[in-house]
């Protein structure tokens, strides 16, 4: 393994709601590597999504220190931190957030633009990318016109074709069936397979047993943090 491009340091992220005080992060400390597929796991309230925020500079913590590519976060200027999200991690979320007035072909072009990547090269980029997952042949087509499996995979090209170092994937297969979410993750695997780092946050314990490493957060606090042995959808039982 490379050096570290994820780090947290006993972080901690406390919301304030009226009078209360909500602690959705008491202390998580974790690295990450260049190369490595994780996930991270736990039931809805866990923080296990405010984990993901940091990792994708969406939220600042109340206190400890997030690093990414050995960068800490919180000494960084807002537009430092947009080029980071835009150049470094890649984001796949559950809801796809596909614009519907703009063609699939348009959509995964559009991270290019926010990256200044000549006109020229987007189309070609973006074409490359759609291949990858196999919508060739839906490029013209508005999200409308998708299955939730091909929003999804759509989602990813958007989310790869700038090519970062980091995919950031936030409940990928929460809205899919048992056999498309088998085929995203066989994506998610394709994608790591070149280098990528790939982090999925997920509640689900057949993706959780999908990647190399499992960090377990609950109540805000890591439970478990472990390197496994990966196992196929194909060989779990229970449907999505």
């Amino acid at each position: 393994m490379s050096d570290s491009v994820i780090t947290l340091e006993d972080v901690k992220r406390v919301y304030s709601i009226g009078e209360n005080q909500v602690y959705a992060l008491r202390g998580v400390s974790f690295n990450i590597c260049q190369g490595e597929f994780v996930t991270i796991m736990g039931p809805s309230g866990s923080g296990k999504s405010t984990c993901m925020n940091m990792i994708g500079c969406l939220d600042r913590p109340s206190s400890g220190i997030v690093k990414i590519n050995q960068r800490e976060t919180a000494k960084m200027s807002e537009k430092e931190l947009a080029v980071l999200r835009n150049q470094t991690v890649g984001f796949v979320f559950q809801q796809y957030f596909l614009l519907p007035s703009m063609t699939v072909l348009e959509n995964v072009m559009l991270p290019l633009r926010y990256a200044n990547v000549e006109k020229k090269y987007r189309r070609a980029f973006a074409e490359e990318a759609l291949s990858k997952v196999g919508l060739e042949d839906r490029m013209f087509h508005h999200p409308y016109e998708l299955s939730g499996g091909q929003k999804q995979r759509v989602a990813i090209a958007r989310a790869t074709v700038t090519k970062p170092k980091i995919i950031l994937a936030d409940e990928p297969t929460g809205a899919l069936d048992s056999k498309t979410s088998r085929n995203v993750m066989n994506l998610f695997w394709e994608i790591n397979s070149s280098g990528t780092t790939v982090v999925i946050v997920t509640h689900d314990p057949r993706v959780g047993a999908s990647s190399r490493r499992c960090i377990k957060i609950f109540d805000g606090l890591i439970q478990e943090d472990i390197e496994q042995e990966p196992v196929d959808f194909s060989n779990q039982n229970g449907g999505s």
